[in-house]
């Protein structure tokens, strides 16, 4: 909604509807409009210039299961923000049935897409995908933007493994694709000298 802001403000993109259909999400807005003087200079600044960076004209906050249905009949164009949950669960899956064969509708990836979840079938350029049990062909754009993960990088976490002084008996990699966690291990034993093993499925380590 930051970015949203700040480009319609800047007149760079059209100032189409926009729907929050995500419970989790407008909560957390709640809690950051509730601690503005949590917020940094530039966002400060933005909203001394044009108000909070979390309200538009067009945005509509979807709080209810029907309001989101409804969505369902919008004509025109609108952009739906839901969250994904790498499109395992929630309203995104009926969003996903809606518009997922409309050659006219985009899908925008903004998080990481795990292997072997709907998401990262569609990603990987899926042509037919299985929703709520029943095959629906790819016919949207899909695209991805990269950087917005919540997620700490590489360097985030060694940093962080640095502030532990006791070295640890052992360290698990237990997240991320294979090759990334296996690199990501391999640059901890190098440059913290720990023992660090990268569990596959069904492995058994033996803690004391």
């Amino acid at each position: 909604l930051y970015h949203m802001k700040d480009l319609l403000s800047a007149d760079r993109i059209p100032h189409i509807l926009v729907f929050l259909d995500s419970p989790m999400a407008i909560a957390v807005t709640e809690v950051f409009r509730n601690h503005t003087q949590l917020f940094d200079e530039e966002t400060l600044e933005m909203i001394s210039e044009a108000g909070s960076p979390f309200d538009f004209p067009t945005l509509t906050t979807v709080d209810s299961v029907d309001h989101s249905k409804a969505l369902n009949y919008l004509h025109g164009r609108a952009m739906i923000i839901a969250g994904s949950g790498m499109c395992t669960g929630g309203r995104i899956k009926h969003h996903l049935v809606n518009n997922i064969s409309r050659p006219e509708s985009t899908i925008l990836f903004v998080g990481y897409q795990a292997i072997g979840t709907l998401g990262r079938q569609i990603v990987d350029g899926a042509n037919i995908v299985r929703i709520f049990g029943q095959k629906w062909p790819v016919r949207a754009r899909v695209e991805q933007i990269h950087g917005f993960s919540a997620h700490a990088d590489r360097n985030e976490l060694i940093r962080w493994l640095s502030g532990i002084k006791n070295k640890p008996r052992n360290v698990f990699v237990v997240h991320g694709e294979e090759e990334a966690a296996h690199d990501f291990a391999r640059r901890i034993e190098q440059e913290r000298g720990w023992n660090v093993a990268v569990p596959a499925y069904r492995d058994e380590y033996r803690i004391d």
